[in-house]
């Protein structure tokens, strides 16, 4: 019990970093329709910036957690933030009337540029970095076991729900939040009544890439190792967790999120640990052969 209990915070701790990319992965096609396949490499690249700021933090000898941490989530968001507007403007923007088939080659494209530029600039192999948070919580002492959750992972889990929140509340409370609405309904129509369309999707994506950046920070100070190949498989697990919860729903992509990363938890506990993606995708096949709209998601209705 003592050892479900342990893999229970683990998952619901991989679970919420999921979740934050899958939010970015969603809001961008609400509004636009598409997948921006390069969102698991803006959250490999914040991750980057993470360990750039740490370490400048470390040697101008800076120990005070709270400060540091406030300062590399500034400095994360602010040019994650940026890599999303610009990957807006050059691989969305201008193929905006295209076919659907081009901006998502465009995207792939964009995603293998960010590995490969920071793979050149940065190098192959991975950059860690000392302990940020340490110590946590005894929540359980058993002879066999004893159940932890570390304060790394109460920042994580914290954080997650309480941008799960602030998100809910500004898509369904805030005029932009309405522009949002107004452009995933009709970008036509929302632009004859006065929406920049361009400026609310600019603007989509640069808070889902700061998403990914708040996600990347928290990957680099709960794990303390990042590599350019992370973005990856982080970004596919992500873009699962918000097929699986219901493309288009922010509940939804959180649902999914904390799912895979029960899944790979106890899977990886229990059975085999070399199998956990199988075991992730495979659920999400069946749940898209029974439910293709996933767990949360509103079937399509076609516009005649």
């Amino acid at each position: 019990m003592a050892y479900a209990l342990q893999q229970l915070i683990n998952g619901l701790t991989l679970g919420a970093m999921y979740g934050l990319i899958a939010i970015g992965y969603t809001m961008v096609y609400g509004i636009i329709g598409m997948i921006n396949f390069a969102h698991g490499d803006i959250f490999m690249v914040s991750a980057f910036i993470a360990v750039t700021a740490f370490t400048l933090l470390a040697a101008a000898d800076v120990t005070s957690v709270p400060l540091a941490l406030t300062f590399v989530l500034i400095v994360a968001i602010f040019f994650t933030s940026a890599y999303g507007w610009a990957v807006e403007r050059t691989a969305y923007r201008p193929l905006r009337g295209s076919t659907r088939l081009a901006p998502l080659i465009s995207a792939i494209g964009m995603s293998i540029l960010l590995q490969n530029t920071v793979q050149l600039t940065q190098g192959a192999r991975v950059k860690p970095i000392p302990p940020v948070i340490e110590g946590g919580i005894e929540l359980w002492s058993t002879p066999a076991f004893t159940v932890q959750i570390g304060w790394s992972q109460v920042l994580i889990i914290v954080t997650t729900v309480v941008l799960m929140f602030a998100f809910t509340w500004m898509i369904t409370q805030t005029p932009f939040g309405r522009q949002q609405r107004a452009c995933e309904q009709d970008r036509t129509m929302a632009a004859l009544l006065g929406v920049n369309v361009d400026r609310t999707i600019s603007y989509t994506f640069m808070l889902g890439a700061a998403l990914a950046a708040v996600a990347g920070v928290m990957v680099t100070v709960y794990y303390g190792v990042v590599d350019f190949f992370i973005g990856f498989l982080a970004g596919i697990k992500a873009f699962t967790a918000a097929v699986l919860g219901g493309i288009g729903s922010l509940p939804g992509a959180m649902l999914g999120g904390l799912l895979i990363g029960l899944i790979e938890s106890f899977w990886a506990a229990y059975l085999w640990p070399e199998y956990k993606d199988v075991a992730t995708f495979g659920i999400l096949c069946l749940v898209l052969m029974l439910r293709p709209s996933g767990l949360l998601g509103r079937p399509e209705v076609e516009k005649v």
